[in-house]
């Protein structure tokens, strides 16, 4: 859980360094208009690649680790059910005993 906030982090920043990145590069390189829209739809593109990307890979890692979880979950259970079948059968032959001594 914290390995995945901590990819989430990375990605804002990622994103945030991006922006800055690209308001800086502006400033300092003076391009004509056609070429500065050129240039930031370019990049805007990218951008918006890497985060569909990122979302996938989010959206796959959460699925995996949901997996994950309903199988220890289906597995508890059964582990739960058996105990309880163990519990029983013993206080049966405890039962069992109990009634036959007194007998």
């Amino acid at each position: 859980m914290a390995e995945d906030q901590a990819y989430g982090e990375k990605l804002i920043w990622f994103v945030a360094g991006a922006a800055i990145g690209a308001a800086v590069a502006l400033l300092y390189a003076p391009a004509s208009g056609s070429d500065t829209r050129e240039y930031l739809g370019k990049k805007t593109r990218e951008g918006r690649d890497a985060l569909a990307e990122s979302s996938k890979e989010m959206y796959e890692r959460g699925r995996e680790l949901y997996d994950r979880g309903r199988k220890m979950a289906d597995d508890a259970a059964e582990l739960l059910e058996r105990g309880r079948n163990i519990v029983e059968k013993a206080a049966e032959n405890a039962s069992e005993t109990v009634s036959d001594a007194l007998s």
